[in-house]
């Protein structure tokens, strides 16, 4: 009998679906079995497996774990937590590879895979075959066995480990109902200072906001919080636990690249030189701002399987993406770890009398748009991007950088256009010196997607 599985759940950096639909508990156990199969196949004998705060986690978790035994694995079984306490499960319990049930931020009724193998992000070509392993049934087989190894306190210690303690601050944190509320309350009981916790009840059906702190509405709840109650800064995360946000005490939004200046200032001045990287959506003013600092700044691809990759071949000790992924090899093990994260700026914070404010003010300025995602069917999307370049070929006035889709460099600044490796969207964003530039800068954007019959954003 020929078993196969819905492609279009094969995405590039991990696997989602909806729940009963697409991803099922039989589909569970069979990309668990695809999964065992390569790990096997690898050289590798054990899996640490850890799930969501999703309502559907444990019983997919336990459909994966079924799968990853029949091919005569050793399982630990983490349990419930961030995807960050699984990708630190690997290096703490020494396992070969990760398998986390997680719908990350995506709406309830999803759920998905994240996935490691020999410390390394498990994603694009190799996520597509478990799809052909199961068409073919072409599985290891043997009789694996799995023990129970909750994790979450030995995670939380490691992450406290790092914590500089100095002056008090007020804090106010919002975890969204997302799987990080509970590491989030025990952090905050063992952090000096007063903290305010918001939605740290872990709740899979998000009753108060989405779990995604990019998305700025989603602050609302955390603005508030932190003007009642006078706090020097608020902390969000997203439904697993894996991107921050972070907002000043007047409210005001960091973004993952303006964050990314103060943590790059601090290893820069323990590690000058150093290569720090950021996606091709970053500010040109981090970019400007590492080399300033004195390290090498470099421009990357988005998608956090990428990233880990490239910091892992150039020995980078500190990544980022302006969606809030944030990664530190720095005294860390190099994944994406928003609550190892949030310790990290707090002690910044608390080593010095300077606040956060004062921090993004003294930021160059630049005005930009917010990521812009649109409408685009599968099969142009890539198209489209390299319609845009060919078009630009040979206009001196213009620099492209073709890293990831096309980021325009102009007089006034710079627009890009890329697409969405997990969507039928274009991704776009554009940022100048000033409003005239940026309006100049929108112009070019529209102009180029119309040429190629793609309707503009609304911005």
């Amino acid at each position: 009998m020929t078993i196969s599985i819905n492609p279009n759940i094969l995405r590039e950096y991990d696997i989602r679906g909806i729940v009963g639909d697409t991803f099922t508990e039989e589909a569970v156990e069979q990309l668990g079995r695809a999964f065992g199969t390569r790990v096997v196949r690898a050289g590798g004998k054990s899996v640490a497996v850890g799930y969501d705060g999703r309502l559907s986690s444990p019983a997919l978790a336990a459909a994966a774990v079924k799968g990853l035994t029949a091919c005569g694995l050793q399982v630990f079984e983490v349990g419930r937590g961030p995807t960050p306490m699984l990708y630190y499960a690997t290096y703490a319990l020494n396992s070969d590879a990760g398998l986390m049930i997680t719908g990350s931020h995506n709406p309830p009724d999803y759920n998905g895979m994240k996935l490691m193998l020999s410390g390394l992000s498990f994603f694009g070509a190799d996520i597509q075959d478990l799809g052909r392993l199961i068409e073919a049934q072409d599985f290891e087989n043997g009789e694996g066995e799995s023990t129970q190894r909750p994790l979450l306190n030995g995670y939380v210690e490691r992450i406290l480990s790092d914590f500089k303690p100095g002056r008090d601050l007020k804090i106010a944190w919002d975890a969204g109902n997302g799987v990080a509320g509970e590491a989030m309350r025990m952090i905050c009981d063992k952090l000096p200072g007063q903290h305010s916790l918001l939605f740290e009840d872990i709740d899979g059906t998000f009753p108060n906001h989405h779990p995604d702190p990019t998305v700025e509405k989603n602050l609302v709840d955390l603005k508030k919080c932190v003007a009642d109650q006078a706090c020097d800064l608020g902390i969000a995360f997203d439904g697993d636990g894996d991107r921050i946000g972070v907002v000043d005490s007047q409210g005001r939004v960091l973004w993952g690249d303006q964050l990314m200046v103060i943590w790059a200032k601090e290893i820069l001045s323990r590690k000058p030189g150093s290569t720090i990287i950021a996606d091709v959506k970053a500010s040109q003013v981090l970019f400007d701002e590492i080399a300033r600092m004195g390290g090498q700044p470099m421009m990357w691809k988005t998608g956090h399987s990428l990233i880990k990759s490239k910091m892992k071949e150039l020995e980078s000790p500190f990544a980022g993406e302006m969606s809030g992924h944030i990664f530190f090899k720095d005294g860390y093990y190099g994944f994406d770890d928003a609550l190892y994260a949030a310790i990290r700026l707090i002690s910044i914070l608390t080593q010095t009398d300077e606040t956060l404010d004062s921090m993004l003010d003294g930021m160059p300025k630049m005005i930009n748009t917010p990521e812009l995602r649109f409408d685009c069917p599968e099969d142009r999307k890539f198209a489209v991007a390299e319609e845009v370049k060919a078009r630009l070929a040979g206009d001196t006035t213009l620099k492209v950088i073709d890293v990831d889709g096309v980021r325009v460099v102009t007089e006034d600044g710079w627009w890009l256009l890329r697409a969405s490796n997990t969507q039928p969207v274009l991704v776009a964003r554009c940022e100048a010196k000033d409003e005239a530039g940026l309006v100049r800068l929108k112009a070019n954007l529209v102009e180029q997607l119309e040429a190629s019959q793609i309707a503009a954003p609304d911005f």
